[in-house]
């Protein structure tokens, strides 16, 4: 499915049906290859907003899957950069693609310092851990996240929320692009309508749940969370991935700072 080389229908069955962690566990190896993964236009232009709201010394991507958005933390950061996800699959693919095969151990920090990377740039740490449990304390000065907010339900993103402020040092971002929401009425707002209606379906049957909604992740609702966790909010229109027929943005970067 989506590409010769990409999960068989089969095989995303076998992902739905399982628990969140297995799911993705199973997928990993394909990831890359569906249009699950943030697309490249969405890293640059996260990328080149980041780069005047730094400097940075350490960056963590939380739900960091296969690693898509660890390169936009390399451009931005001069340390380190980590990655935290709680799929042991996920982790050992972006591992693979990001680690040098010397550093491919166990998950954990690689012990590596400043400017050891397999680039000469920041140093690349891979951490398995829940997002809502995360093992650090005040030790980034940005983190970022890509397309993951579908698997928290709304009710668990005050504490998630928290979590991310807790790890941030004072100053520090918390970065994310949101799409605009598609048109109502449109193909894309039914495809997504009836995604999130089939999920609540299977999770209502089948135990354990795969959380993954598309329709849970509100704009203005994430807003109030993010104020309420103790952040200061803005949001930048992500000019570089075009306007809307309104003369809106397709994407904004949601900008919250730990004061």
């Amino acid at each position: 499915m989506f590409t010769p080389q990409g999960p068989t229908f089969r095989e995303l069955t076998a992902q739905a049906l399982s628990s969140t962690e297995r799911g993705y566990d199973l997928l990993a190896p394909k990831f890359d290859l569906t249009p699950f993964r943030t697309p490249d236009p969405v890293l640059d232009a996260v990328t080149d907003a980041l780069g005047p709201l730094g400097p940075f010394r350490a960056g963590l991507d939380i739900c960091c899957g296969t690693g898509a958005g660890l390169d936009v933390l390399r451009e931005v950061c001069a340390e380190r950069v980590t990655g935290v996800d709680f799929s042991a699959g996920m982790l050992a693919t972006a591992r693979s693609a990001v680690l040098p095969k010397e550093s491919a151990g166990g998950d954990g920090w690689t012990g590596r310092g400043p400017g050891e990377g397999p680039t000469g740039g920041p140093a690349v740490d891979l951490v398995r851990a829940d997002a809502r449990a995360l093992p650090f304390r005040a030790a980034f000065d940005v983190a970022v996240s890509f397309g993951a907010f579908g698997h928290f339900l709304p009710s668990e993103r005050p504490g998630l929320f928290t979590q991310v402020r807790q790890v941030l040092r004072p100053g520090g971002v918390f970065a994310f692009p949101v799409p605009a929401p598609p048109r109502v009425g449109s193909r894309l707002y039914w495809t997504l309508w009836g995604f999130d209606a089939v999920m609540r379906a299977r999770n209502a049957v089948r135990r354990p749940p795969f959380v993954m909604y598309y329709r849970t992740f509100r704009l203005g609702d994430v807003v109030d969370d993010l104020t309420r966790a103790g952040f200061e909010v803005e949001l930048v229109a992500l000019d570089g991935l075009g306007r809307l027929p309104d003369g809106g943005p397709r994407c904004r970067m949601v900008v919250a700072r730990r004061p």
